[in-house]
Formats: structure tokens, C-alpha cells, sequence
């Protein structure tokens, strides 16, 4: 049996942040991608407005599907795996051993 490498807490937590991170940046992206005033109006804000989205999109990207570091993996596979990704298995597993009737100790 697969048992969850992180607290329910902390799983919880991770997939709210991970939401408002994809959400947030990909509103970034895309006012970056579109050329808007805010984003592109001053005097210091970059010129190039698509290599900046593609760079906020990679850190998207990152949040739902690429490989979140080396020591923190779920024991379920060796494939790269995101924040969501990992924080929604490890939330899955916990609701899972609650279902079973395991004994935690706090």
C-alpha cells in the first residue's frame, strides 16, 4: 500500500496555492501576451512582451506538469510531476486511508 509523503495539511495547502499560482500567472501571461498598457506602458517594463509571457507561461507549465525537485516525489512513479500534481495525489491518498479506517495519532 502507497502511504502519502506529505501531511493532509500540508497536501491541502499546496493545492490551493498551486491553484491561485496557475490562475494568477496565466492572467499575467496573458496581459504580457497581449500587449497590454499595464503591463508594457512604462519606462522600465520590457519591451518584448511575448518572450516575457513565455517565460511566465514556463513557470505555469511548471505548476501543473514538470518535475517538482528531486526529494520531493510521490512513491506512486518516477515520473516529473508538478505541484498540483503532486499535492492532488498525496490529498488522494490521505482521503483514501481515511476511507480504510486507518488510526492516525496526532
Amino acid at each position: 500500500m502507497v502511504k502519502p509523503v506529505v501531511s493532509a495539511m500540508n497536501a491541502w495547502t499546496c493545492i490551493v496555492l498551486s491553484v491561485f499560482a496557475i490562475v494568477i500567472l496565466s492572467t499575467i501571461g496573458a496581459l504580457f501576451k497581449s500587449g497590454s498598457h499595464t503591463m508594457l506602458g512604462g519606462e522600465e517594463d520590457p519591451e518584448d512582451g511575448n518572450a516575457v509571457a513565455g517565460a511566465v507561461f514556463g513557470a505555469v507549465f511548471i505548476y501543473i506538469v514538470r518535475e517538482v525537485s528531486n526529494c520531493i516525489r510521490s512513491n506512486t512513479s518516477d515520473d516529473a510531476q508538478g505541484f498540483f500534481v503532486f499535492c492532488g495525489l498525496q490529498a488522494f491518498l490521505h482521503i483514501r486511508e481515511s476511507r480504510r479506517g486507518a488510526i492516525s495519532l496526532s
